[in-house]
């Protein structure tokens, strides 16, 4: 007559035994972000802040902007050293203009008809001393006004072919060079310019911002900080006694206040221990030596968790 009553209690003490089993085999954390915090490396006064905190932005869209006025007039100066850096270069590859060209061919036609004059009267005076109507010496005259004409036409020839040339080749490559600086002024100029106009390096959430427009910003200061989806982990403590369970790749389900059960995969699993960690969201304090390790959600997952947000993390 007394073995239902007894077997009622045997029952209440398993169902007690199963609740505490499952209680201490769930492990408390929280969610934790790892924020992009966007800075600009020159200083600046903020002109322009495009997003709100709270808002989500797309990888490549207008964060902020600082005044840019320097860096434009710098760069109006490169690429005008650029233009000239460029036409001194084309210069140096031409020969020389078409009118002095036009002027030493003019020179090189006179010195040949004046060697051509003197040619027929080399002809004519060497006929005239072999009939002894000349001496000696003017034929020597006759001829080396010849040998004069010849230079000079060969000299203006040399000029000629020199004109039609461009300049040195150590000229030329001096001028390259030349160029090839001011080519590479006039990008660093851009990249200073555009380092003034910053758009957001990833996709995700305006966790922050941290300066409004008209404040002066120092180089290197976070301006906007950001939250990826992906960036977000979650943090929990394993007591001692259940190490062996955990290991890195192993899945576990998470839970959260009004959420359903979400899986995740264990990243890291801390190689010290240490005591009760200061943040833990828990109903008892416990002193015992307990392990940090995190897990990582799928991005779509991670997008429902906040940062800080209380987490239990439980075996499948």
């Amino acid at each position: 007559m007394r073995l239902a009553p007894t077997i009622a209690v045997m029952g209440g003490i398993l169902l007690l035994t199963a609740c505490s089993a499952d209680k201490e085999s769930t492990l408390h954390g929280y969610a934790e972000g790892e924020f992009v915090r966007v800075a600009a490396p020159f200083a600046g006064q903020l002109t322009l802040l495009s997003v709100l905190r709270g808002t989500h932005v797309n990888s490549g869209e207008a964060l902020f902007a600082l005044e840019q006025e320097n860096e434009k007039a710098a760069r109006l100066e490169a690429e005008a050293h650029l233009k000239s850096s460029e036409s001194q270069f084309t210069n140096l590859q031409k020969g020389k203009r078409p009118s002095e060209v036009a002027a030493v061919q003019a020179q090189l036609e006179q010195a040949q008809a004046a060697l051509k004059l003197s040619r027929q009267q080399l002809r004519r005076d060497q006929d005239l001393v072999a009939k002894n109507f000349i001496s000696q010496q003017r034929l020597d005259e006759v001829r080396a006004a010849v040998a004069r004409d010849e230079a000079r036409v060969g000299e203006l020839t040399a000029q000629l072919k020199t004109a039609r040339l461009g300049a040195r080749t150590d000229e030329i490559a001096a001028a390259r060079s030349a160029m090839t600086a001011a080519q590479a002024a006039v990008a660093q100029a851009q990249w200073r310019l555009d380092q003034k106009s910053i758009k957001s390096p990833v996709t995700g959430l305006v966790h922050d911002t941290l300066y409004t427009a008209g404040e002066w910003v120092p180089a290197g200061s976070p301006v906007v900080s950001l939250l990826p989806p992906a960036n977000i982990k979650l943090r929990f403590f394993i007591p001692e006694p259940l190490l062996a369970k955990f290991k890195v790749g192993q899945r576990v389900q998470v839970t959260c206040d009004g959420c359903a059960k979400f899986s995740a995969s264990v990243s890291y699993v801390s190689s010290q221990a240490e005591y009760t960690p200061p943040v833990i969201y828990s109903n008892e304090a416990r002193a015992k030596l307990v392990y940090l390790a995190e897990a990582r959600l799928t991005p779509e997952d991670a997008a429902k968790f906040h940062p800080g947000q209380p987490i239990d993390i439980s075996l499948p």
